[in-house]
């Protein structure tokens, strides 16, 4: 595996995302955390998971420097594989906290917000959705995520504008469940998932499924028309020319 590491003691699984200095997303890292979690799930010596970055990183979302250059057939298939990899996330039958270590904005927040629990470091970092301000549209199924968590208001207002939160932000309107110190926040997502794996799996398993039952069937339905949507917009001369932006202060960096 080269863009995930990955340890597993006492039954639990740690999952460090491990692509370079931002864990940005692309089509291979996505790949091997979905072929993962699908081994993880079949595997009855393993009652859940942790997963978590590096600081000052949990991940930097879609690798927009990739994503610039793949062509309208490569495109397609990373969005598609995106949504697949959300809903499976979303459905993932196990406790799964996320130890968000750093800036988690657009995909890294999406992947936070999948999880059942998140824990962020405190510091100076950022979460939140700003996909619009970056050009890229944001499916209903991704509002109703964000939604799932903050609220329709928070979530419609925050995602319309791009708002970004710091940990203390975030933890106000339910982005986040706690804030630890960055040395610590292995140790407290691992005493929070103990609790999870401690109580009956199959009982917790399947009130978890019941609880997101909506949520997992809009993730799971045929989002080819807001794909459509979706990739004509990204190969507009408006959003090519936002990206281009981004991407010259990105490499600048």
């Amino acid at each position: 595996m080269n863009t995930i590491k990955v340890s597993v003691t006492d039954r639990l699984a740690t999952i460090t995302l491990s692509r370079g200095k931002s864990n940005p997303l692309n089509t291979e890292l996505l790949t091997e955390l979905n072929d993962m979690l699908e081994n993880i799930s079949n595997d009855e010596n393993i009652g859940g998971v942790i997963l978590t970055g590096n600081s000052p990183f949990f991940s930097a979302g879609l690798d927009l420097i990739e994503l610039y250059d793949y062509d309208e057939k490569e495109l397609k298939t990373f969005f598609e594989l995106f949504f697949k990899f959300t809903a499976d996330l979303v459905a993932f039958k196990k406790p799964i906290i996320a130890a968000i270590s750093g800036h988690s904005p657009a995909g890294g927040c999406v992947m936070a917000l999948a999880c059942d629990y998140r824990i962020m470091a405190e510091g100076q970092f950022i979460i939140g959705l700003n996909e619009v301000p970056v050009g890229i549209i944001v499916p209903n199924s991704i509002f109703k995520l964000y939604s799932f968590w903050i609220g329709n208001a928070e979530a419609s207002r925050s995602l319309l504008t791009g708002k970004l939160y710091n940990p203390e932000e975030a933890l106000a309107v339910g982005l986040i469940d706690e804030i630890v110190k960055n040395e610590s926040l292995l140790t407290a997502a691992t005493r929070k998932i103990k609790k999870y794996m401690e109580l009956e799996s199959n009982t917790w398993s399947q009130s978890k499924l019941n609880i997101r039952e909506d949520l997992i069937r809009d993730l799971s339905a045929d989002q080819s028309k807001t794909l459509e949507k979706m990739l004509v917009q990204w190969w507009s001369p408006k959003t090519r020319h936002i990206l281009k932006v981004i991407i010259a202060s990105l490499q600048r960096k």
